[in-house]
């Protein structure tokens, strides 16, 4: 929890509390649609789909703690009707939400990508693990860099969260391939791989952001930057994998019924 630079103007203060909001409602619609497409999809995607909604579920309350967060660090004024005047009410901003959120919902989103492939039992536990505990390791790893102001302890701490990392973005990119190419339709197929190649694109925003403060920017600018920047990554990782996820899983769903896949 580190303490908010004193400054924002009301440009950037109001361009933080847009970007959380729209976090908010995007997790919270999300997780509605995903539930209610349950009985759309077949047992055997159900589980998948389930974690999907929880993912957005687990990010819908997180934001609306960052969210409230945000507000109550600030009082936001009109001076004599004219230009809005933000100020620092003194109350700590928590952005640790974010890695709590993170800590969750990482290894389930990995999780739920594997098990709507619907690989080889031994196989869905090996990687589920491996790439659970991989992600797990790089948040942990990425969350006392991120509450630092030593530019130098900023840095190892990212280059020891980007080990992790590239392990998890490197299964995924290509270890998978094999996988994908399996899928029981060609549509299924490219689902199956716009799903991992979207979770590549949206993480690897994720380093560029936690650098912002690394770079030469600092203050509100830094700080809007930051947040903003997450919130757009983490509606990518999150709700719109879901989308894949859940279009995968439709997909795949009427084939088996169809008759042209054979249920394992």
């Amino acid at each position: 929890m580190a303490p908010l630079p004193d400054g924002f103007s009301y440009a950037e203060w109001n361009a933080t509390y847009n970007g959380l909001s729209f976090g908010i409602a995007a997790m919270g619609s999300a997780t509605i649609f995903f539930w209610l497409q349950l009985p759309n999809v077949t047992k055997s995607y159900r589980t998948a789909l389930t974690i999907t909604g929880i993912v957005t579920l687990i990010a819908t309350y997180h934001y609306i703690r960052i969210f409230n967060s945000w507000s109550e660090a600030f009082t936001v004024a009109s001076k004599d009707g004219g230009d809005y005047e933000v100020k620092l009410t003194g109350a700590p901003f928590n952005d640790g939400y974010r890695y709590v959120d993170w800590l969750l919902t990482v290894p389930l989103l990995l999780i739920e990508l594997i098990l709507v492939m619907k690989l080889p039992q031994a196989e869905t536990v090996s990687l589920s693990w491996k790439l659970g505990l991989a992600s797990v390791l790089m948040v942990a790893l990425g969350y006392p860099g991120e509450i630092q102001e030593d530019l130098s302890v900023r840095w190892f701490w990212w280059c020891l969260s980007m080990i992790p990392f590239c392990y998890v973005v490197f299964t995924l990119a290509v270890g998978l391939a094999e996988a994908t190419s399996k899928q029981p339709s060609p549509a299924a197929a490219s689902l199956a791989s716009a799903a991992r190649y979207l979770t590549v694109f949206s993480w690897l925003t994720y380093p560029f952001v936690y650098m912002v403060k690394s770079v030469g920017l600092a203050g509100p600018a830094a700080t809007m930057y930051e947040q903003v920047g997450y919130s757009i990554a983490d509606v990518m990782a999150k709700a719109v994998f879901g989308v894949l996820i859940w279009a995968l899983a439709a997909e795949k769903s009427a084939v088996e019924e169809s008759g042209k896949l054979l249920p394992n």
